[in-house]
């Protein structure tokens, strides 16, 4: 069955950086968009990142662009996140999905939690 396990969250100083991975099985990893959201409490489920199948158009949403980048290694079945400059706001839970935008399947989330 498909599965999608996220990892690399953490309590981070602001200003620092992370990186999240996701690691999926179950299905043809390189034939699919793969997608970051994140929730923070309180708030709705929001769209960090996107990334097609072979890695040639990404998309960012508008508060982490310049600051996040996307990856996905296509032999490993993982999607990376790149998460830098990170600010106190973003402390959330972070998911990856298997499409371009919300998906049929999720992981259970990875917390990060940017304090000082």
């Amino acid at each position: 069955q498909v599965q999608l396990v996220e990892s690399g969250g953490g309590l981070v100083q602001p200003g620092g950086s992370l990186t999240l991975s996701c690691e999926a099985s179950g299905f043809t990893y390189s034939a699919y968009h793969m997608s970051w959201y994140r929730q923070a409490p309180g708030k709705e489920r929001e769209l960090v990142a996107s990334i097609s199948k072979f890695s040639d158009v990404t998309r960012y949403g508008g508060s982490v662009k310049g600051r996040f980048t996307i990856s996905r290694d296509n032999d490993k079945s993982t999607v990376y996140l790149q998460m830098n400059e990170l600010k106190s706001e973003v402390g959330a839970v972070y998911y990856c999905t298997r499409a371009w935008g919300p998906g049929e399947y999720w992981g259970r989330g990875t917390q990060v939690t940017v304090s000082s």
